[in-house]
């Protein structure tokens, strides 16, 4: 048990030791910090306004709509009593009926060509029933299982369910994200790198110190305790410094998407980095640090010996 203190506390003053050494070098410390944090804050952002896109987008799948066409000899009567039969359907949040006059008007009000239609000589338009999923069954699987359903009924000649644009969007979604992962890998490389070059410069100016230590036996393993310490801790704090980034952006544009957002209806809102995520990130970034302080004091202190 004496040990375990003993070892818990020599390394709790070697972390102690190390962060004072940051701060006897605030403005190199700060630097380094900050050039970790704008480097993580990059593929972060993009991350979280991916997730918000995703966000966006799976209310889109919620909100289609099958337009279900009945045939020609289809009466009024069929029609509503098919209707009614929909608004039954477990799968179903609602089902509007579209008359042929109704579907008629509805077409020349938003096509614009209602004179020429008025020389008709009879309404070409099928009757129309709406259907709206419910939220539960909303999914692309569901709806197309819905869809096929619907056609299989007698009444109708045609159920549509247009979802292309929206497997699209998850198609381009989908890359995006596979780009995130590529760019976060090369910007944490990135990190490795300018930590390991911080370390590399540190273990150069302590050459004199580290020979003496190892002229009264320290091992390579003790000496590289206060190297490993000063870039995890670099590392954490510069994801730290990353995440506050990433929400100040997300402050900045909140305001402006809020209102795009009311003029389209919809109360949506940016989200940001979950507690989660976040915390991912710190230990992310405090691995980078490790990684970079392991790799440059593991080449550059084997070759420092005494003379």
């Amino acid at each position: 048990m004496r040990r375990v203190r003993a070892y818990f506390a020599d390394h709790a003053r070697v972390l102690s030791a190390s962060i004072a050494q940051l701060v006897r070098a605030p403005l190199a410390s700060t630097m380094t910090i900050l050039v970790i944090g704008i480097t993580l804050a990059l593929p972060s952002a993009l991350y979280v306004l991916v997730e918000n896109a995703a966000r966006v987008a799976r209310g889109w799948d919620t909100g289609g709509q099958i337009s279900v066409f009945l045939k020609a000899s289809a009466t009024d009567v069929q029609a509503e009593k098919l209707a009614e039969r929909l608004r039954r359907h477990p799968a179903v949040a609602r089902a509007e009926y579209l008359s042929r006059a109704a579907a008629l008007a509805e077409f020349k009000r938003a096509s614009g060509f209602g004179d020429a239609l008025d020389v008709l000589d009879r309404n070409p338009l099928p009757p129309v029933v709406i259907v709206y999923p419910a939220r539960s069954h909303a999914n692309a699987e569901s709806l197309q299982t819905l869809l096929k359903d619907l056609e299989r009924r007698d009444e109708v000649d045609l159920a549509q369910l247009d979802l292309a644009w929206v497997k699209r969007l998850h198609a381009m979604l989908a890359i995006i994200e596979r780009a995130v992962l590529v760019l976060a890998g090369l910007l944490g490389l990135a990190v490795v790198l300018t930590i390991g070059n911080t370390i590399r410069l540190a273990v150069l100016n302590r050459r004199e110190e580290i020979e003496v230590m190892k002229l009264i036996g320290a091992t390579n393993a003790y000496i590289r305790r206060p190297f490993l310490y000063t870039g995890l801790f670099q590392g954490l704090v510069g994801a730290g410094v990353s995440w506050g980034l990433v929400a100040a952006l997300l402050l900045i544009l909140d305001g402006p998407i809020r209102e795009l957002a009311a003029l389209y209806g919809s109360g949506f809102a940016l989200a940001g980095l979950e507690v989660r995520t976040g915390t991912g990130l710190i230990v992310f970034g405090a691995l980078l640090g490790w990684i970079g302080s392991r790799i440059a004091v593991g080449r550059h202190l084997t070759a420092i010996e005494p003379a």
